[in-house]
């Protein structure tokens, strides 16, 4: 029986572009669903963009824009990732939808019913200076469990604790700098320590759904004591109202999830109006008859870093108000560079943009993604030299040049027609048809890792028949009779039936390696499709052959080698970037009026006239000096840690260490360019450029003078 199955991937926060992690993400679950496809299987595959909160209302506020219009402008911009990388979404929708607003009340007034939604009055964390209550995420202090500094308000990055904002250490609005105020407030709970809850959750992430890491750790949380969920969140806010609560809205986490259903149900709504889904009685089929099917399985893809939000209050919502919980919750780690987490100042983040812009390949990373990717919540590790290495040796080297290798002949001797394998071109080929099964189960348990070696080492099976038979040498032999050499016809018949077979047996195998590799590599697999003449491939051709007789097109060459050198530009730092880029001529600046022959202001002349355009450029933040040290090996420099309000610290190098000492400058508040490309110095790299003034001809009139703001000004505030 075909399967029924409805898939996701985590949804992206709309307040940023895609990054490299998202792409993984989708990449490991496009395969999965092209896998599943070419079985012959239903599959919707659907996402959109975690548009509500906090985060998105504030960053809107800053941009000028509203809300609605900001995540639009974000999401105009998903298409050109996703095509660019093959990845195939049925439907792309957004949380701040009419359909996610019907689901996500619709589900909480469910478990209303049910008893699981309880009132409170709490005591939470009040900006006094932004005027709005703060949620977790701009809230940071001490860890009350490991003490490590500046931690988010909900969790621990080290320790991976769990906590409420007010049980922090020193917390500190990181909108403000303010000291939050504690103010009293009526809060909606979920009540996810209710019994009835914990046992559910107890079998359902324990009865295989899970991997046997998450399961453990579900485990783990269990005996450390289930805490009611707070599911609201006060006005002012972007989201959805909650029923019957003037002026409170669902927490993000709520209804996000419910967006995997409102991303299902516009699908099926579009695609009901456009008649094109049908049940067997040949009825339209909708969103709720699909979901209610019961050998319907939902499947979703997520990073490690939400997994309670995914195990513990996703299935539990939607159980207890009535509906399917997911099959599946396939977990995945990060992706680093180098055994390094990425940073892009350092160059050692990938953008996906530039690497499709600087014209790489996106299957040379489709693959080498795939070839690390396994069923475990392990980081997947991107190294350059063995991305080279994988792509140039196993995809070009193993796969691609078996094709290269026997095409030409078949073409040139035999009018494009394959001949018919030889009794060790067809034990080769047996043993290629018999891979499919482990292949099937490897794809279908998301061990893509595992499965590309099982394809290379098919792969190096067919090598090693082709140097065992050497075509090159076939043809030689093949056409000596046709160069006038002594060789008979009857010696030079068996060289070419030889030639046709060994070339056929060649094709015929890189069919099936292709077919094998169609999840990671679709349009190459498509490019192949064209060539071979043999359509559409589906899982169920592992069991076919082409055939004598059957025509095959000219070759051309369907995959170029990586060049090294395309490494290094997707890892150039952007300052290094920067300067390799030409700036154009400015234009000449208006003579300026003779001055009078004093002495210039500071020891030097004014510099030429700009305009309040050129000066907007220039991006000055008040920026406060949380730390500050000598630089060993050097006379000149201080390291400065400096705190300009956006919830984590920059590293910035000043030449100031002759008039300062690190005790005098560490916690004062002073002016820093903040949209300075960053620049790799010999004592690492430096982020930014902290305001000083000084006289021209420092030997006469030594002094730098650091600039300080009055009092009263905060951390991110910029200078105009």
């Amino acid at each position: 029986m075909p399967r029924k199955i409805f898939v996701t991937t985590a949804l992206p926060y709309a307040n940023g572009k895609f990054h490299i992690g998202h792409i993984m993400e989708y990449i490991q679950a496009d395969i999965w669903v092209r896998f599943q496809r070419m079985q012959g299987h239903m599959v919707h595959f659907v996402g959109a963009d975690d548009a509500h909160g906090a985060p998105i209302m504030i960053a809107a506020e800053k941009a000028g824009k509203t809300p609605q219009q900001f995540v639009g402008e974000i999401a105009a911009g998903r298409k050109q990732y996703l095509d660019g990388f093959h990845i195939c979404f049925d439907n792309w929708h957004s949380t701040d939808s009419p359909e996610n607003t019907e689901l996500a009340q619709s589900i909480y007034r469910k478990l209303r019913a049910a008893g699981l939604i309880a009132t409170r009055t709490i005591e939470q964390f009040y900006d006094p200076v932004k005027g709005m209550f703060l949620p977790d995420r701009y809230i940071k202090g001490e860890c009350p469990v490991c003490h490590a500094k500046d931690q988010y308000g909900d969790a621990c990055e080290v320790c991976s604790s769990v906590y409420t904002p007010t049980e922090l250490i020193e917390p500190y609005s990181t909108l403000t700098g303010a000291r939050p105020e504690l103010r009293h407030c009526e809060h909606f709970f979920f009540k996810l320590s209710d019994p009835a809850v914990v046992d559910f959750l107890k079998g359902w992430t324990q009865d295989g759904k899970l991997q046997s890491e998450m399961a453990k750790k579900a485990s783990e949380w269990f005996d450390a004591g289930m805490a009611d969920w707070d599911i609201s969140r006060e006005a002012p806010y972007f989201g959805i109202e909650i029923p019957e609560a003037p002026g409170k809205y669902f927490y993000v986490w709520l209804d996000a999830p419910v967006g995997y259903l409102a991303s299902l149900k516009n699908h099926f709504d579009k695609g009901q109006a456009a008649g094109h889904w049908h049940a067997p009685s040949r009825t339209a089929l909708s969103f709720e008859q699909f979901l209610a099917d019961p050998q319907v399985e939902q499947v979703h893809f997520i990073g490690k870093d939400i997994v309670y939000f995914h195990t513990l209050f996703w299935p539990a919502m939607l159980h207890f108000s009535g509906r399917k919980t997911p099959a599946q919750v396939n977990v995945h780690g990060f992706i680093t560079v180098s055994g390094e987490k990425m940073s892009k100042s350092r160059g050692t983040g990938i953008d996906p943009l530039k690497y499709l812009a600087i014209g790489m390949n996106p299957e040379w990373l489709r693959y080498y993604i795939a070839a690390k990717l396994n069923a475990r919540v392990e980081d997947v590790d991107f190294n350059p030299e063995d991305f080279v290495a994988r792509v140039n040796a196993d995809l070009v080297g193993k796969y691609i040049n078996i094709a290269s290798r026997a095409a030409g002949f078949i073409a040139k001797r035999f009018g494009g027609q394959l001949g018919a394998p030889g009794a060790d071109g067809a034990a080769l080929l047996a043993a290629l048809h018999s891979g499919a099964e482990t292949l099937h189960a490897l794809y279908d348990g998301r061990d893509y890792a595992r499965a590309l070696r099982e394809i290379m080492a098919l792969a190096d099976k067919v090598n090693e028949y082709v140097d065992q038979n050497k075509p090159w040498e076939l043809a030689k032999q093949a056409a000596a009779t046709a160069a006038g050499a002594d060789v008979n016809a009857d010696a030079q018949a068996p060289a070419v039936q030889r030639l046709h077979a060994v070339c056929s047996t060649c094709i015929e195998a890189f069919r099936l390696l292709t077919l094998y590799l169609k999840p990671v590599l679709p349009t190459l697999a498509q490019q192949v499709e064209a060539f071979l003449g043999c359509g559409e491939l589906t899982w169920a051709d592992a069991n076919k052959q082409l055939g004598p007789g059957h025509t095959i097109h000219a070759y051309s060459h369907l995959m170029q080698r990586v060049d090294p050198k395309l490494l290094d530009q997707l890892f150039e730092p952007p300052a290094e970037a920067a300067e390799r880029v030409q700036t154009p001529q400015a234009p000449e600046a208006p003579q300026a009026l003779e001055a009078p022959a004093t002495q210039p202001p500071g020891g030097e002349a004014l510099a030429p006239v700009i305009t309040i355009d050129d000066f907007s450029k220039i991006d000055l933040r008040i920026a406060k000096i949380i730390a500050c040290e000598r630089v060993e090996g050097s006379k000149k420099l201080l390291r400065l840690t400096l705190d300009a309000g956006e919830g984590k610290p920059r590293n910035v190098f000043s030449g100031i260490a002759s008039a300062y000492t690190p005790e005098q400058l560490t916690g004062k508040l002073t002016v820093m360019v903040a949209n300075l490309a960053p620049r790799k110095m010999k004592f690492g790299l430096s982020e930014g450029m902290v305001l000083a003034a000084s006289h021209a001809d420092e030997k006469a009139c030594p002094g730098i003078y650091v600039l300080e703001p009055w009092p009263g000004a905060t951390p991110g505030l910029r200078v105009r």
